[in-house]
């Protein structure tokens, strides 16, 4: 009898808890600010920055890339074909695949052949001094997180596209 009356009453004890987990979730999307919302036909983009080359768009989601120091997350959309050239960041990269076939390859020269695929919800991180160089197998987006400042050093410095500008 007194096992049954304990199991009951942790029994309901659960219950609550699930109950009071789910209405404190509900309230807290609900308090969510908008700013720190994001659907993906709400978010904006714009051209990418100066070291990558024109053709993509870049949308910041999180921080300044750019600031001293700082979390950052952005979006890159890239037209079909697009390529980054051989580069590498002082700082981890972390890389979703949000849409497309994002190719990927590693070392100091270009070589599509030997690039690997990711497709939608892929998930890479680079660490620092990576070398490596990317590619769009039709349009593709890429969601980018990691620690400010952003710094592309490509291998070959003529190959960096804000030294054309």
């Amino acid at each position: 009898m007194k096992r049954n009356l304990w199991l009951g009453f942790v029994l309901a004890l659960l219950a609550g808890m699930a109950w009071m987990g789910r209405s404190g979730i509900n309230s807290a999307r609900a308090a969510a600010p908008a700013k720190n919302v994001f659907t993906p036909d709400g978010i904006q983009y714009g051209p990418a920055p100066a070291f990558v080359q024109p053709g993509a768009e870049l949308a910041v989601l999180e921080g300044n890339p750019m600031a001293a120091s700082g979390d950052y997350t952005v979006r890159l959309k890239m037209p079909a074909g697009y390529r980054i050239a051989p580069h590498w960041h002082p700082k981890r990269e972390n890389v979703t695949v949000i849409s497309g076939t994002f190719k990927v390859g590693m070392g100091d020269h270009f070589d599509e052949s030997s690039m690997s695929s990711f497709p939608a919800g892929s998930f890479a991180y680079l660490d620092p001094d990576m070398h490596h160089y990317a590619m769009a197998s039709g349009e593709v987006v890429v969601q980018i997180h990691g620690m400010a400042p952003v710094q592309f050093n490509y291998i070959n410095p003529e190959d960096d596209p804000s030294r054309k500008r």
